[in-house]
């Protein structure tokens, strides 16, 4: 899957740059590589690289709600704590 996505990212990359260099020839054609390089980018690879990416993670884990909000708050006390300390040494 890794590979998959390097390769559609390099290609939507190659029609990009193809797009432009054929610009001043040819525009309506330099138009449309532009184009599907962004779609295969952005509607192609970068769902695939989220899903390979996010799979078996608990989204729950990555929201804020007031259970994260007091577990981040504990750990700045318990940081400011152990900070404190070895400015005291």
């Amino acid at each position: 899957m890794k590979y998959i996505i390097l390769l559609i990212v390099f290609a939507a990359f190659g029609c990009i740059g193809y797009g432009f260099a054929i610009k001043e020839t040819a525009e309506l054609l330099s138009n449309r590589f532009i184009g599907s390089g962004v779609v295969l980018l952005f509607l192609v690879a970068m769902p695939l690289f989220l899903i390979k990416e996010s799979k078996g993670k608990k989204m729950k884990d990555y929201m804020l709600n007031e259970e994260n909000i007091l577990k981040m708050n504990k750990r700045e006390k318990e940081k400011s704590k152990r900070q404190g300390l070895k400015s005291k040494k």
